[in-house]
């Protein structure tokens, strides 16, 4: 079942066209043109962040998103920070965020394939 606030995401996000949510891990990924661009946690909304969007999210106060693994006793940071409030309450703004951690998300996958 698509809790409201996952479905008030999908609705905000729809001018982007293909964006869809997959439950994981006790949370959900979302996902445009089949990459995933953010995750939501404990009712918060996570976008993806690289070195050319972080600035946005560091000058709004943004966070990122922390997981502790089990049997360790520090926090993992990812690179998903919080999406602003003020940016989830704008269609435009969240659409404008969403395009910038896809093109994050497509930058990590370019870099993680020459890696290989």
């Amino acid at each position: 079942m698509t809790s409201p606030f996952i479905k008030y995401l999908l609705d905000m996000l729809s001018d982007l066209g293909d964006v869809r949510s997959r439950a994981m891990f006790g949370g959900h990924g979302i996902y445009h043109d089949g990459i995933m661009i953010g995750l939501i946690a404990d009712g918060v909304f996570y976008l993806k962040v690289d070195d050319e969007n972080r600035t946005a999210f560091e000058a709004e106060g943004s966070k990122p998103f922390r997981y502790r693994r089990k049997g360790r006793t520090k926090d993992v940071a990812m690179s998903y920070w919080e999406v602003p409030v003020d940016v989830l309450e704008s269609r435009e703004a969240l659409c404008e965020w969403a395009r910038d951690a896809h093109a994050a998300a497509v930058r990590s996958k370019a870099k993680k394939g020459k890696r290989k």
